[in-house]
């Protein structure tokens, strides 16, 4: 432990229209006559709303012994990191696609005209806990406004789908124009960094070793999102190869599935280092059209209702391993980035699966989830008996816990998952 002087949460480095927050340093804890700082918790619930094909993704066996499957293949590095679980659902939610909407609430029956959402979890746990971050839930989503999280009345919140508003939000303060200004200056390729600089030297210097460390790489993250935000926008503007072929269906930015997920993965690692939230949804959704994926040349909701045409699943299965191969790149991210002794995977919880138990048929049982982090007992799959449809909320109701909310009861939850242990601390 370093001896320092002590820093507050709330730090930040500030430059005309802008204050970036700082992440979490070692100068920031207390001091040696104070009691040890409690990790900080968070949760980061994830849903793919057109399905994951589970006879690719869930193991034949159960258990520690459980074999590596397709979809876990790309996250097979994490295996100790993760849980996968089978034959989970929530009770009552059925309709297909509008159970999305129940993902994170379990409120029955979302096709009937009488439907009444209920308050989503990471929702419940803000209010319980009442964090003190800028903002309470980062809600976000790919190309709409439709996201996973829903108020104390069952209101909709809205997504953000634009990662230059989050970088924004979270980045850029100031009046409108100091704002418009800022944002010019990143389009033209100069860093919110340079604005700052002097004051961050000046910073820097009163820290050690490890926090000056850490700070280097913090920046050095603030300039990669940088330059992504900026190639994305500047091959929007490029003029394409002209080629002697028919002019296809048009394709907007939205087919880009892969680097717009990416993207909204730096959001979602430098929302949680600088504290900024500790809640974090993204609704990762599907297209009626053919995503820019090698391989790919169907309507990806088409390929969903494949029908076991093995043409279709060849397809699916490339669609469905590039969302596996995003997860693990959050997973990388998230366990990459240090933070009192540990790093933020070990406090983040990550929920990611989906509504749909079998998209081609549109059934909400056996719904495909996944665990990571969080500071649970993982490397193992946990199969429940899908016949007898215990309830996902059961789930939610051991996140809740390792969390610090103490609750033994969520949405349609009996009770807290069976099989699934915290670590100490």
């Amino acid at each position: 432990m370093n001896n320092y002087k002590k820093l507050s949460r709330r730090n930040f480095l500030r430059g005309a229209g802008v204050t970036l927050t700082l992440p979490f340093l070692d100068a920031m804890l207390p001091l040696r006559a104070e009691s040890p700082a409690k990790p900080l918790r968070r949760m980061i619930c994830i849903n793919t709303n057109l399905g994951l094909h589970t006879p690719n993704l869930f193991p034949t066996k159960a258990g520690r012994d459980y074999d590596i499957t397709p979809y876990l293949e790309p996250i097979k590095d994490f295996r100790n990191d993760f849980t996968v679980f089978s034959g989970l659902s929530h009770p009552d939610v059925d309709g297909g696609h509008p159970a999305e909407m129940c993902y994170l609430t379990s409120a029955p029956h979302p096709r009937a005209d009488n439907f009444k959402n209920s308050i989503s979890l990471d929702q419940y746990a803000i209010e319980r806990l009442v964090p003190d971050t800028r903002i309470g839930a980062l809600v976000l989503s790919s190309h709409s406004s439709r996201g996973l999280s829903y108020t104390r009345s069952g209101v909709p919140i809205p997504s953000e789908s634009i990662a230059s508003r989050v970088f924004r939000e979270m980045f850029v303060n100031g009046t409108p124009t100091e704002v418009k200004a800022q944002v010019q200056k990143l389009q033209q390729g100069e860093s919110i960094m340079d604005t700052v600089l002097e004051e961050a030297k000046r910073f820097q210097k009163g820290l050690g070793k490890q926090d000056r460390e850490k700070l280097d790489e913090y920046f050095s993250a603030v300039r990669e999102v940088e330059n992504r935000m900026v190639k994305a926008q500047e091959w929007s503007k490029k003029p394409k190869p002209k080629v002697d072929v028919k002019l296809p269906v048009d394709i907007t930015n939205n087919l880009e599935v892969p680097a717009s997920v990416r993207l909204m993965i730096d959001m979602m690692q430098l929302a949680l280092e600088t504290d900024s939230t500790r809640f974090i949804t993204f609704a990762l959704h599907g297209l009626n059209a053919v995503p820019i994926i090698p391989g790919v040349t169907q309507d990806w909701h088409n390929l969903s209702h494949h029908g076991q045409d093995p043409a279709k699943l060849a397809e699916l299965r490339i669609v469905e391993v590039q969302q596996m191969k995003l997860f693990g790149e959050l997973l990388t991210k998230l366990k990459g980035t240090k933070e009192q002794g540990g790093n933020l995977l070990d406090r983040t919880t990550v929920l990611f699966g989906s509504n749909l138990g079998n998209a081609s048929s549109h059934d909400n049982k056996n719904m495909p989830i996944i665990v990571a982090g969080g500071g649970f007992k993982h490397g193992q799959h946990l199969a429940f008996d899908p016949k007898k449809n215990p309830p996902l909320s059961n789930l939610y109701v051991s996140m809740l816990q390792r969390l610090g909310v103490e609750a033994d009861k969520f949405g349609s939850s009996t009770g807290s998952i069976a099989g699934f242990e915290m670590t100490a601390g």
